[in-house]
């Protein structure tokens, strides 16, 4: 069942990389958020997708309780946490009905996180950091798992939001489509038609026990420890509840990597961890890549990723069109991965099973195109015999 459930876990990453043109890191994110039930949060412009993947995550999941809201700084209480119940008013008992609401919710996306008012804020923040709601002053279990916010734009200084800003432990930046095939890909709606893999809610909680028990290295803290005495020389000092923390969403990369055990490599994530202001982004970016990954590690992973992209895609849209374009893709990366391999021959058993998958991907997407072709060709090639002996 574990291996079934990892199967489905890679298929919902590949499927959604495919259908979402450059959001890897976030399709990544947004599943590691799942697994490691912690929050996530998306800062970009309007018509990025972010809104588009919180849903997208719902309906792939099965029998999760989905509760979506748009925050602006009229929003009340009611809204999220659902109206007074009329009959327990009127023995006066104030409590709220939160059937669909946010306190009964496994699933949830707030877009304009930001906008959240004072009388919201309380309630909220104790929802997402405890996954408990005081419902006329008893605290009710809510059986929460991740919580997405959505912004266009970073909190201000003074407006009292940094504890709200800082219950999102991932944080990602996203920025409109930029490579030109893309575009027009995502303008065509290549991927855009096809059929989303699912799992159900017994098979996400098995997930998450898995990813709790997947262990962490004495390497693994030692690079950490490394990483926070950096960070702190430069004047950068993330809380140690935000270390701590940060474990899982490596246990959940590790996990979403098919390893039972985290590797330093994984550590390149917690660049969308460890910073809590804009500015120290790239510092923060700079140092943890610097211990994480060399540059080998960076050239597969990207690799793969491209690989496993156009491999997916073209499983979708089987035409002769893209599937030559998918092969000639695929023949680019398997040259990338030969020169890599040259350049670097201490890597050579790193760099050949990579290129032994993508070989064997390639073959694959040329039986895709050429098998139909082979039939279609023999077809007419009897049907001309056939009118030649007739006439």
């Amino acid at each position: 069942m574990t291996m079934e459930n990892l199967k489905k876990l890679q298929e919902i990453r590949l499927a959604l990389t495919a259908k979402y043109f450059e959001r890897e890191n976030e399709v990544e994110g947004i599943l590691v958020a799942l697994l490691s039930r912690q929050h996530m949060l998306m800062i970009g412009p309007a018509g990025t997708a972010k809104s588009a993947l919180s849903v997208e995550l719902a309906k792939i999941v099965h029998g999760t309780e989905y509760f979506q809201w748009l925050l602006t700084r009229f929003s009340t209480p009611e809204e999220v946490f659902g109206p007074l119940s009329l009959k327990d008013l009127e023995i006066g008992i104030y409590k709220r009905n939160t059937v669909s609401k946010m306190p009964e919710a496994h699933l949830v996306f707030l877009d304009e996180i930001f906008k959240a008012n004072s009388a919201i804020l309380n309630s909220l923040l104790t929802l997402i950091n405890e996954r408990i709601f005081y419902n006329s002053g008893t605290p009710e279990k809510a059986p929460l798992l991740s919580v997405i916010g959505a912004s266009n734009e970073y909190p201000e200084e003074g407006e009292g939001l940094e504890a709200l800003f800082d219950r999102f432990l991932l944080r990602f930046e996203l920025d409109y489509i930029a490579d030109q095939t893309n575009f027009i890909s995502m303008m065509k709606g290549t991927g855009g038609n096809q059929v989303m893999p699912s799992m159900t809610m017994d098979e996400l909680i098995q997930l998450q026990l898995l990813t709790d028990s997947v262990s962490i290295p004495d390497e693994v803290y030692e690079t950490l420890s490394e990483i926070r005495n950096e960070l702190r020389n430069e004047g950068i000092r993330p809380s140690d509840r935000r270390f701590k923390q940060s474990l899982s969403v490596l246990q959940a990369k590790a996990v979403i990597s098919q390893r039972q055990v985290v590797n330093v490599s994984d550590i390149v994530i917690l660049e969308n961890v460890l910073w809590e202001t804009v500015d120290q982004k790239d510092v923060v970016s700079s140092i943890i890549r610097n211990h994480s990954q060399d540059v080998v590690t960076q050239a597969l992973q990207s690799i793969q990723e491209e690989a496993y992209e156009v491999f997916y895609t073209v499983l979708q849209d089987s035409t002769t069109e893209y599937g030559m374009e998918a092969t000639h893709k695929m023949k680019a990366l398997v040259e990338d991965l030969k020169k890599l391999k040259s350049d670097y021959h201490s890597r050579k058993d790193d760099i050949d099973a990579l290129l032994t998958k993508l070989t064997s991907m390639e073959h694959e997407i040329l039986n895709n195109i050429l098998e139909p072709w082979y039939f279609e060709a023999r077809k007419e090639q009897k049907e001309s015999a056939s009118t030649f002996f007739k006439m």
